[in-house]
C-alpha cells in the first residue's frame, strides 16, 4: 500500500528530469538509485524532505534534490516532502522553531515588532536569528528522525499485511 500510495502523489520521473530548476543536475538525474522506490530509499527521501523543509532558505526543492542525489535516496519523494513548508504552514513552523531555539538557549521569547526596512530586517535577524536557526536545525533533525521511523514502520507493516493476506489465500483454514 505505501508504495502505490507514494507513487500516486510524488512527481513523475520525467517531470523532474525536465524541470527547469533541476536541469543543471544533468546526468546525475539518470542514476537509477534515486528513482527506485524501496523501504530504504523511501524512508530516506521522506526524512530528507522533512529536514530540508525546516531549512529557512528559498528554493528548498533544489537543496532536497542535490542531497537526495548525494545520499542516493528517492528524489521525487524528498522533493515532494519539502512542500510541507509552504505559506500556510510557515507561521506555525517558524514560530515553533523560534520557540524551540529560545528554550534551548535559555532565552525568553521576544515580543518583536518588525519595521519594513533594511534596518528593520537587520534588527530582526540580530534579535531572533540565533534562536530561530538553532530551533530550525533541531526541529529538522527531530522531525526527520520521526519521519524516517514512521515511513520504515509503515512500509514494514504494509509488507507484513500483504504477506499475511497472501498466506491466508494459499492456506485457508
Amino acid at each position: 500500500m505505501p508504495k502505490r500510495t507514494i507513487q500516486r502523489f510524488i512527481p513523475k520521473t520525467e517531470e523532474l528530469r525536465q524541470h527547469k530548476h533541476l536541469k543543471f543536475l544533468g546526468e546525475w538525474l539518470h542514476s537509477p538509485s534515486i528513482w527506485h522506490l524501496n523501504r530504504r530509499s523511501a524512508a530516506g527521501g521522506f526524512a530528507l524532505g522533512i529536514f530540508v523543509a525546516f531549512v529557512p532558505i528559498p528554493m528548498q526543492m533544489i537543496l532536497a534534490a542535490m542531497l537526495a542525489i548525494a545520499l542516493k535516496v528517492n528524489l521525487p519523494l524528498s522533493v515532494a516532502m519539502v512542500w510541507i513548508s509552504n505559506p500556510i504552514t510557515w507561521p506555525a513552523m517558524f514560530y515553533g522553531c523560534y520557540w524551540v531555539g529560545t528554550k534551548l538557549l535559555g532565552q525568553a521569547t521576544l515580543d518583536y515588532r518588525f519595521h519594513v526596512s533594511i534596518e528593520g530586517l537587520r534588527s530582526l535577524l540580530t534579535a531572533l536569528g540565533p534562536a530561530f536557526l538553532l530551533g530550525s536545525l533541531v526541529c529538522g533533525v527531530v522531525f526527520a528522525i520521526i519521519g524516517y521511523v514512521f515511513m520504515t514502520n509503515l512500509w514494514r507493516a504494509s509488507v507484513r499485511r500483504r504477506y499475511l493476506r497472501r498466506r491466508s489465500k494459499v492456506n485457508p483454514e
